[in-house]
């Protein structure tokens, strides 16, 4: 299959050289000529810096873009691909925003964290299809399938429930770890103490229904504990996590205090 991409980044990078390793990467196209120029030279392409230049007889577009970068782009791509497969790689930006410029729309969304200097393992990534046309369809589950068993046709309010699901996953979880590392920082303690915990907690979450598996002072209702941590949060460096230790205890002991009263 000939195949361009629209952007330079991190999706663009992952997915130029996986996709080479089978098929043709014909244009890579930012903005920024230095960026479409790198990832064009890594993937043996022809960097873009002008939509009117882009290849029309391509196979498939790949829009690995910003979310609102998505709606300014169609429009100007329709007018220099026509009846090019051209499709985005975004979780939570609608098919028709495609659709409404473009007859030959679709999705190929990979629920993955993408960062440069990491390596994707494509074949446990699961990747959503969607497309206005069966003919696509199928031409997109076959993309697809040669990267990973896990290929779903998912519509876009499907898509949009496992993005926002994902940002509590993924980035929000993430985010606990930086508040973590600051904690553990302050007082000069080795934030690799708590490696262990992350990862038993990710898989206990892996293997059984998490709100089961929740434990710590909020569950228990040990008001205590939580309030000596809120004071210490308080006194610290790091007031501004006082507010998400309180809203998270809070919604956390509200769930299992329902619970029990459910139980009982």
């Amino acid at each position: 299959m000939r195949i361009s991409l629209i952007g330079a980044g991190r999706v663009a990078h992952h997915l130029a050289h996986v996709l080479s390793q089978q098929h043709q990467i014909i244009q890579i196209y930012s903005r920024t000529f230095i960026s479409a120029q790198t990832l064009a030279a890594q993937v043996h392409a022809s960097a873009v810096v002008d939509l009117v230049d882009m290849d029309a007889s391509v196979d498939l577009v790949i829009m690995a873009v910003s979310d609102q970068a998505i709606a300014g782009l169609i429009t100007q791509l329709h007018a220099y691909l026509p009846n090019t497969l051209i499709v985005h790689t975004s979780g939570s930006t609608d098919i028709n925003i495609l659709a409404e410029q473009h007859h030959r729309a679709g999705v190929f969304y990979p629920l993955q964290t993408f960062s440069l200097n990491r390596d994707i393992a494509w074949s446990d990534t699961p990747i959503f299809i969607e497309a206005m046309s069966e003919q696509d369809t199928q031409l997109l589950l076959q993309l697809a399938h040669q990267l990973t068993t896990r290929v779903y046709t998912y519509s876009s309010a499907q898509r949009l429930s496992l993005h926002l699901a994902a940002v509590f996953a993924c980035n929000f979880s993430n985010y606990c770890y930086d508040m973590a590392q600051q904690i553990v920082d302050a007082q000069q303690v080795d934030f690799s103490l708590l490696y262990p915990l992350i990862l038993e907690t990710a898989q206990k979450a892996l293997q059984n229904p998490p709100r089961l598996m929740q434990t710590g002072p909020a569950m228990r209702g040990d008001q205590n504990i939580l309030n000596r941590h809120q004071q210490m949060l308080e006194d610290a460096e790091q007031n501004h996590l006082k507010h998400v230790y309180a809203l998270l205890s809070q919604q956390i002991l509200q769930v299992h205090s329902e619970k029990a009263k459910t139980e009982s």
